[in-house]
């Protein structure tokens, strides 16, 4: 009963981060301290260059040779140009035969903003992550993968534009799991902090029991 409480005020607590996250335009996978980080780098990015990258991350089950650029246009009207548009979809089947799943898209609004980014580093530091076999849950190679491929995107950007980010992750799936439970544990910290053990404190600290 106590985790319940305390995941719900966490949740209550960090709610706002999620909808007020500008570069999010679809999540079903990744955690509330993943879309704050994200939210972070795609703010500096268009603060910096101008150039709005926005992330997608679905747990739709696309059948094989599923249209993801057909996909993205239901989201064009709500998108501020130049854009590139990041999606990521585990469970996208590839081919029926091989029964093989998740697809990356890297969508960009003109072929000018195609020219800023190495397409191929960008889908490499999403895949990666996710086949490499280790103790590590699915939900946070889901995380880290759309978080360095949505990084290693705003880096190419950056660098293109000659300027550099003080946002962004260095490509390393350790450290970035590290970062994201350690904000974990703070935030959770934080939330007992308030709403348990201060009142606590204050109470005995005025002399009351």
């Amino acid at each position: 009963m106590f985790k319940v409480q305390v995941r719900f005020l966490l949740l209550a607590l960090i709610f706002p981060l999620l909808l007020n996250a500008t570069h999010l335009l679809r999540n079903d996978l990744l955690n509330l301290q993943a879309v704050k980080l994200l939210d972070e780098i795609g703010t500096e990015l268009q603060e910096k260059t101008s150039v709005n990258i926005y992330a997608i991350a679905t747990n739709e089950h696309f059948p094989e040779r599923f249209n993801l650029v057909e996909y993205s246009k239901k989201y064009e009207e709500n998108l501020s140009k130049p854009y590139v548009i990041f999606l990521f979809a585990p469970y996208a089947l590839i081919t029926q035969k091989s029964q093989a799943h998740g697809r990356v898209g890297i969508i960009p609004s003109s072929q000018k903003v195609r020219d800023m980014y190495d397409y191929d580093d960008v889908r490499d530091a999403a895949v990666n992550v996710v086949a490499v076999k280790d103790s590590n849950t699915d939900e946070d190679k889901f995380n880290v993968s759309v978080l360095q491929a949505y990084s290693e995107l705003a880096d190419n950007i950056a660098m293109y534009k000659s300027v550099k980010l003080d946002k962004s992750i260095p490509n390393d799936m350790g450290t970035l799991i590290a970062i994201l439970r350690i904000l974990v544990y703070i935030g959770t910290f934080l939330v007992v902090w308030v709403f348990f053990l201060r009142p606590i404190y204050i109470r005995m600290k005025n002399g009351k029991k």
